[in-house]
Order: C-alpha cells, then structure tokens, then sequence
C-alpha cells in the first residue's frame, strides 16, 4: 500500500453502545466473541496507520433525539431491537462514542442508517481529507459494512474490506457477507495490509 496519507482506516460503528458490557446492547445480552474479538484484532493497525499519516475515520450509528428526547427509531429497529430506549445512541454520549481502545478518530461521522455515507458528511470529509482509498473494518459485516461497502463501490473509491476487522452475531452470515462483497471490493486481513508497511 502506497500514499497513506490518501488511505483510511473506516471504523464502522465500533461504539460503546454496541461493545461495551454497560451499552446498550451488553445491557441487553447481545455480546457475541466474534464482535468483542474485533477492536484488539485492529488496534495495532489503527496504531500503525496513524503513524503513517493515513487518516481514522470512525463512523456511529445515531437515535436522533426528537421531542421530550425520545428517539427516532426506524419500525425494523423497534422489532429487531427493541430494549433500545431514550439515552442510547445518543450523539455526544458515551454509548455515542467510539470505544477507548481504538480512539481517537480524526474524523467521526453520524449515520442515520445502515451506509455510512447515506445521508451523511462521510464522502464530504473524506474529499476534504484527500482520501481515495478506504480500509473498511467494523460491525456487522451484513449490514454497516455491507451496504457502506457498496455505497463506496459506486463512488469508486478503492476500497479493501478487512474480512478478520469485522463481525456479525453470526459467524456463518459473516463469512456470506464477505464472499458477497467480493465483485466491489479487495478482500485482505489485518495482518496483510499491516504487512504491506516499509519502516
């Protein structure tokens, strides 16, 4: 990998209201070893891609408080989730932020939905950035990284999906999310593209 200042690491949704035991989800007994194993899998490339002037960009699924401070929250969400109440996701919150182990991103975004460029400032800030080639990691493979994947095809980033840098709650629709992305995107490990630096 070349030019790493032009390269960056995406964070898909690595928040404390997904990993963190006290989160939303931990509250709820959603932990899975497959997602807990991925923040210490990617630190020390979070690490080495700062160190090379490449760029953390860590996006975070938002509730967008409306009246009262109650959240929006889409009808699939309520059915498929729903312990998910007032206080979580919350922007500026500490469910909101990215987990201790892997911050600080130099660049954070809020996503509404399951691409992290819909709606969003990503492909604004990225353009800003200089950034053309993206090292997707994060959860869950099926649907953050999936369609924020795809979102990133069509803008034709360069884009390298880091198959051991994300996760689902299930292993099996993991490693199909993967094989499926395989038209749209370089699939390769951590290891690989750690590999991939000159000191």
């Amino acid at each position: 990998m070349s030019e790493w200042p032009g390269t960056a690491l995406l964070l898909c949704d690595l928040q404390n209201d997904f990993l963190h035991p006290e989160g939303a989800y931990g509250r709820a007994g959603l932990g899975n070893p497959d997602i807990a194993a991925v923040v210490p899998r990617l630190r020390p490339l979070v690490e080495r891609v700062r160190r090379a002037g490449g760029w953390i960009v860590s996006t975070h699924f938002t509730l967008v408080p409306g009246r009262g401070g109650e959240p929006f929250i889409s009808p699939h969400l309520k059915r498929l989730r729903p312990f998910l109440k007032q206080g979580d996701f919350l922007p500026g919150s500490w469910g909101h932020a990215l987990v201790d182990e892997l911050a600080p991103a130099d660049l954070a975004v809020e996503k509404v939905n399951f691409s992290a460029f819909y709606m969003s400032r990503l492909e604004w800030v990225l353009a800003r950035a200089g950034v053309r080639r993206l090292l997707v990691s994060g959860i869950v493979t099926n649907g953050g990284v999936a369609s924020t994947v795809r979102d990133a095809h069509v803008r034709e980033y360069e884009t390298t999906v880091l198959a051991d840098g994300c996760a689902a709650f299930d292993r099996a629709v993991h490693d199909t999310a993967i094989a499926a992305l395989r038209p749209v995107a370089h699939i390769s490990t951590v290891n690989e593209v750690l590999s991939a630096f000159t000191d």
